[in-house]
């Protein structure tokens, strides 16, 4: 692949260009787990812009997947993955916050139905939703995940 990249170099750019540059540098494909981190990313940074709404996102191995076959371009790498979560997660589900189910919070599970995805909306009492601290939500478990959860009143 290296001399496919040079060969490219030298057929699209002058020898006065390619004079000027430092180095080059070959890029590889995602794999699909990197890419399924990447969904994770979105989902938790979308997660981050609903937590004053109270509400989570849920998403089983079967939605992620779709996510990551949906959602990731050999040309464009992950890119169009921001695209396909607002149209098939976050547009979807502005009504739920705005109108329905999700105004006062709630539980999104995502899934996949039929090949596409569908949602389980469980709105929960934010007098009874318990507070996430920041270790859950970073992933971390210092070892004291027996101590029972705080509720907000």
């Amino acid at each position: 692949r290296e001399g496919d990249d040079e060969e490219a170099i030298k057929r699209m750019f002058t020898p006065e260009f390619r004079n000027r540059l430092d180095a080059t540098i070959s890029f590889a494909g995602l794999s699909p787990k990197i890419v399924s981190l990447v969904v994770d990313k979105f989902v938790m940074q979308l997660e981050v812009q609903l937590e004053d709404r109270n509400v989570t996102i849920e998403l089983d191995s079967a939605s992620r997947n779709w996510l990551v076959e949906n959602g990731y371009d050999e040309n464009f790498g992950a890119r169009p993955l921001g695209r396909v979560i607002q149209d098939y997660i976050k547009k979807p589900l502005a009504d739920e916050l705005l109108f329905g189910k999700l105004m006062k919070g709630g539980v999104v599970h995502v899934s996949l139905k039929n090949g596409e995805l569908a949602f389980d909306i469980r709105p929960e009492d934010p007098k009874k939703k318990l507070i996430k601290s920041k270790r859950k939500r970073s992933g971390k478990d210092n070892g004291d995940s027996k101590k029972t959860p705080e509720l907000v009143d």
